[in-house]
Order: structure tokens, then sequence, then C-alpha cells
């Protein structure tokens, strides 16, 4: 039963209690939510090899296999929180430092630039590090969050306590 003050900690909380047993170890899943999306991305250990040189194929294996051995559990797990919290659910699957996603989404964001900004884009397009205006804007975003990431988790984690104080206002039920 989704509701207009559905925090993000609540879903994460649900999340981490939901989820098999067996897909918490060998750590918590990692749970982020937008208004448009929740993505879970569990992690498995790495498989062990006796040459170094095989690990990319066996890791590829180790995902390959644990993708379509979760893939019912998944989406019915996925069905029942987009019920809930009216948001689509992406997976994916972290082993070492490499995330494999199985699914997301890719959101539409309507924008008005001016030539100064649509510039920038072109440029981007015509020195090929990205293929579309969109591609480039998305490339943008994500340099922006790489260099500013402390900023904006400062800025996340004060939204987050506004959403408590929020909730524990006179409208609270």
């Amino acid at each position: 039963m989704p509701t207009a003050t559905t925090t993000a900690a609540d879903v994460v909380a649900w999340f981490t209690a939901r989820l098999p047993e067996e897909w918490r170890a060998p750590g918590a899943p990692e749970v982020t939510v937008d208004r448009e999306e929740v993505v879970v991305i569990l992690t498995v250990a790495a498989p062990e090899v006796d040459d170094p040189a095989t690990l990319p194929a066996a890791i590829d294996g180790r995902v390959a296999g644990f993708r379509e051995d979760t893939r019912e559990r998944r989406i019915a797990i996925a069905q029942e929180a987009e019920s809930r919290f009216e948001r689509k659910v992406s997976w994916g699957l972290r082993v070492d430092d490499r995330t494999f996603m199985f699914t997301h989404l890719a959101a539409p964001v309507m924008t008005r630039l001016r030539q100064p900004e649509r510039l920038v884009l072109d440029t981007l397009v015509a020195g090929g590090v990205a293929r579309s205006r969109s591609e480039a804007l998305a490339w943008c975003v994500r340099l922006v969050g790489q260099h500013t990431g402390d900023w904006l988790e400062q800025l996340r984690t004060a939204l987050q306590d506004v959403d408590r104080v929020r909730a524990q206002g006179p409208d609270a039920a």
C-alpha cells in the first residue's frame, strides 16, 4: 500500500528485510531510491580461481548463473515492491570492484538549455565523448557527481533529516 509519506529509508528497510537471507551474504544489499526507481545491488563473493587471468571470465559466469537462478524470485519481489512503492525496481550484482546491472530505468529528463549549454553538449558529441546530446548530458551529470560527491552526500543527509522531521510533524498519522 503506497503512501505519500514513504521515505527512502522505509524502502531500504523493506528491501533489507524482504530479501532472502542468502542474498544478503557476504554483505547488506545497496538500495538506492529516487522518485522513479529503486536500484538494488546485491553482493556475491568472487569465485576462487587457480589462474588470476581467468578471474574476469569466472566472474562473468558467476554473474550469469546468479542472474538466471534468481530471476523468478527477483521478479516476484520487484512486482511486490513496485505495487507498494509506485517505483520501478532495477537489479544489479557486485562482485569485487565490478558492478553488473541486470535491469535499469532510463528516465527522460525535460530541460531547456540555452545556447552556451547546448554548445558544451555539442562539443562532447563532436569530440566523440558522447553519441548524442542526451548521452553528453548524462556524462556531464556523472562527472559532476564524481567531483562533488562529498557535497552531494551532505545534501542527501540533510534531505533525509528534513523527511524525518516532516514525518514527525502535525500531519503525521
